[in-house]
């Protein structure tokens, strides 16, 4: 399975944070699996550090590659048809960046590992 970590995952992943559900858990640490970074969560990532909301995020905002490597995962960049369809999805969900996951996830095929059922929306195929 190709798996797209949403901005919560990822960061409850690199510090095994309880709160990632038993199922994402597992999806992330299995061999069989391909886990994704979208840019617009190391993005989200560090706007939020920055104002204070994710103190936990240090590490990521300071060494993306470092902290993506050691978690054996991969970064995905923001194309041009990411960028369109993320502006042209249905207004129910605001937030840039969960449009932006959306947007990948259905493009390029992953599932998105996330615990905000806004996706289920979206028609995104959501893990947790």
């Amino acid at each position: 399975m190709r798996l797209l970590l949403d901005t919560h995952t990822l960061i409850w992943a690199m510090n095994s944070d309880p709160r990632l559900g038993r199922a994402a858990r597992a999806a992330i640490a299995s061999s069989a699996n391909r886990a994704f970074v979208s840019a617009a969560s190391i993005w989200e990532a560090s706007i939020k550090f920055r104002i204070g909301k994710f103190p936990e995020a240090a590490v990521l905002v300071d060494h993306p590659r470092k902290v993506l490597e050691s978690l054996e995962m991969e970064d995905l960049a923001i194309s041009l048809e990411h960028a369109r369809l993320a502006g042209s999805l249905a207004e129910k969900h605001k937030d840039p960046f969960d449009r932006m996951l959306a947007a990948q996830a259905l493009l390029e095929g992953l599932t998105l590992v996330s615990l905000d059922t806004v996706f289920d929306d979206l028609r995104v195929a959501r893990l947790w």
